[in-house]
């Protein structure tokens, strides 16, 4: 039988094997192009990979405007790129590579494996199938004299002139797993404006005292609010030997950042008992008999042992008797926040590739023919699956900005 898929006219090179070069890798395969992932690390998708460890969190169910809303006021930019790639439309592409989804009570995405190894499985077989090459160990380097795109691998040193090319390189996160930023040299050097890079949905640093740290590092906290400044966030966090994790962490993590940026230090707020006022806790927390110990009258009240370590953390001092000072405390535990763990342990990264770096195609305007997707570009997003949507989103809207300009030639 006859080759159903139109006939290679032109090539195209995408640097990084991550979910923004595949996807643009696919793209471009599917319109008959010749592509060439190259991958630096042993296998592609490692980092994807690395977020299927905690169910592969592909998007999210929140109504469309909302869901854009959660790129904050400088992702104007993407939020159009995510607007022509939704949620549903990453659910369909999942369904058809088998890996049918579902939406958790959190309105989380999951497929319904809850890996992403059989995911990316089914997906590199089919770009197998579209004629993708993908070759691992093999690291960009740049551009040569004469302008040819130069490579390092098992090989040696090769260069190639293809007729587009796609950087999808990531950010600065997790370097172990091949997002180190290595390139930002590479283009600065031919003058493209690049923001620095700063963690993302990370942990925060507090000083724990060393009982609480012994008592309760890896304990969960369920559901609360943590506020800072006039956001506040309800979710569940993690006790940390070093402070403070989680998904109720990191929404909060951008404004936390620059506020330790601009002055070292900053006060998070924690409501222990966010489903009750203030008033409800306080005749909680006045129950019982005379004489009962104070553990007794914090437990009876739905109190935890580690938020109520929380409340003593906040305090610096012995809790306060007086129920309708406790429940004050309890409302409103301030912690002094003292870090953000750095770009090596955070699961994101702010800044990269300026936004007027790129046309509207996302192609390099220094660089014509060369073109950018995923967190290579300068935006930031919380977990909850938007992280992997813009991924997505930008790696597909990278493509077509090829195709739209080969079609304008």
């Amino acid at each position: 039988m006859a080759d159903p898929r139109p006939q290679s006219r032109l090539s195209a090179a995408v640097v990084g094997g991550g979910p923004a070069g595949l996807i643009a890798a696919e793209t471009l395969a599917a319109a008959g192009w010749s592509v060439t992932v190259f991958e630096r690390m042993p296998s592609a998708g490692r980092k994807f990979l690395m977020a299927g460890r905690g169910g592969l969190n592909l998007t999210h169910a929140e109504p469309l405007p909302a869901f854009l809303g959660r790129y904050g006021a400088g992702g104007a930019r993407l939020r159009e790129i995510v607007e022509a790639f939704p949620p549903a439309a990453l659910r369909d592409w999942a369904d058809g590579l088998g890996a049918e989804t579902f939406t958790g009570s959190s309105g989380r995405v999951f497929p319904r494996a809850m890996k992403a190894s059989p995911l990316l499985r089914a997906w590199l077989s089919r770009l197998e199938g579209l004629g993708v090459s993908i070759r691992t160990r093999t690291a960009w380097t740049g551009w040569s004299e004469d302008g040819a795109l130069r490579f390092e691998g098992e090989s040696g040193v090769e260069t190639l002139r293809p007729a587009a090319t796609v950087l999808a390189l990531g950010g600065a996160s997790w370097p172990r797993l091949g997002s180190d930023g290595r390139w930002v040299d590479l283009l600065a050097a031919r003058g493209v404006e690049i923001a620095p890079f700063r963690p993302s949905n990370a942990g925060l640093e507090i000083d724990w005292s060393e009982p609480f740290r012994q008592r309760f590092a890896g304990q969960p906290l369920k559901a609360v609010a943590l506020s800072f400044g006039e956001r506040v966030v309800r979710g569940e966090a993690v006790v940390a030997g070093y402070g403070l994790e989680g998904g109720a962490v990191y929404a909060l993590s951008g404004p936390l950042r620059d506020a330790l940026a601009a002055d070292g230090r900053a006060e998070l707020t924690l409501d222990l008992a966010p489903d009750v006022t203030v008033e409800t806790l306080t005749e909680r927390l006045s129950r019982g008999r005379a004489g009962d110990p104070l553990s007794n009258r914090l437990r009876k009240a739905g109190l935890s042992p580690v938020a109520v370590g929380l409340m003593r953390e906040a305090r610096g001092v012995a809790l306060p008797p007086e129920p309708a000072r406790l429940a004050r405390v309890a409302k409103g535990a301030r912690l002094r926040v003292n870090g953000m763990r750095g770009l090596e342990r955070a699961i994101s990264s702010a800044g990269g590739v300026a936004w007027d770096a790129v046309d509207d195609q996302l192609m390099l305007r220094r660089l014509p023919g060369v073109f950018v997707a995923g967190e290579m570009l300068d935006w930031e997003a919380p977990t909850g699956g938007y992280l992997l949507q813009a991924c997505f989103a930008s790696g597909l809207a990278a493509a077509r900005g090829v195709l739209a300009r080969e079609a304008s030639v």
